[in-house]
């Protein structure tokens, strides 16, 4: 029997395509996309993050995973409609989890340019927000961050509202922010490029986590480097930053998980 919280995903179950705008599916398809992919990265933890986007052409309006999925259940149709409130506002059997709209929903309502926002709990990710010093320039995955990294302390789990101007004003205009014994948030103005924004945090946080288990001595990366590392990051993904990467992702979850477009 299931929990009454949680409606079983089904293969069954009746598909949005069609009954809403075809923006708001095409977002739809891309968040699901960016679920299923964290789940194949191994980023998810169990039912207990979150990646939201905003509805296009519907203003104070975002998409976010229904409560009790695992990331590799999650549909398009089943992603949730919800204001800033975290009040659904189109019709769905699931519900959301309340720390998931206080986080993405304070980052949304104070970043117009932030389309979609990410939370991971990622192992690699979590073990770096615990160290005092955050992230080391040890790599080049890590230049790319540190270029555009705010910092936001432990408040425990994000339930409250007060919470929000903190973590908005922490973040401001940055694509990367560590929530010190949390976990990884990044923002894009897509889900390609909040999610490659993501690929590339986890990444800096394993290699150095690794890096720092070595035993031997490690060589940070010079600050004069660094410097440059904005100009170089639009050379290498072109300036079309995800969307560079994106469209090969969709591929390999077509061949591998295609359930995500239903």
């Amino acid at each position: 029997m299931s929990h009454p919280l949680v409606a079983m995903p089904s293969s069954h179950a009746t598909s949005l395509q069609g009954r809403v705008s075809d923006a708001e599916w095409n977002a739809r398809v891309e968040l699901a996309a960016a679920y299923r992919l964290y789940a194949s990265f191994g980023w998810d933890d169990l039912v207990f993050t979150h990646i939201s986007c905003r509805v296009p052409g519907e203003n104070g309006h975002f998409l976010i995973n229904p409560y009790g999925y695992l990331f590799d259940e999650i549909t398009a149709s089943s992603l949730v409609k919800v204001d800033y409130q975290g009040r659904k506002v189109a019709d769905s059997p699931h519900d959301v989890n309340p720390a998931g709209f206080t986080i993405h929903s304070a980052v949304h309502a104070a970043r117009p340019d932030a389309h979609c926002v990410m939370h991971a709990h990622s192992i690699n990710g979590c073990a770096v927000s615990a160290q005092a010093e955050g992230l080391l320039p040890l790599s080049q995955q890590s230049l790319f961050v540190l270029a555009s990294l705010a910092y936001h302390d432990y408040e425990g789990v994000a339930l409250n509202d007060d919470e929000k101007p903190r973590l908005v004003e922490h973040l401001g205009n940055r694509t990367f922010m560590m929530l010190r014994n949390h976990g990884l948030l990044t923002v894009g103005a897509s889900v390609a490029d909040a999610f490659l924004a993501m690929y590339i945090f986890e990444a800096a946080c394993m290699i150095q986590v690794r890096a720092l288990s070595g035993g031997v001595p490690i060589t940070p990366i010079g600050s004069d480097v660094l410097a440059g590392i904005a100009a170089q990051a639009q050379q290498v993904t072109h300036g079309l930053g995800g969307a560079l990467a994106w469209p090969g992702l969709l591929r390999r979850l077509d061949r591998i998980d295609p359930g995500f477009r239903l």
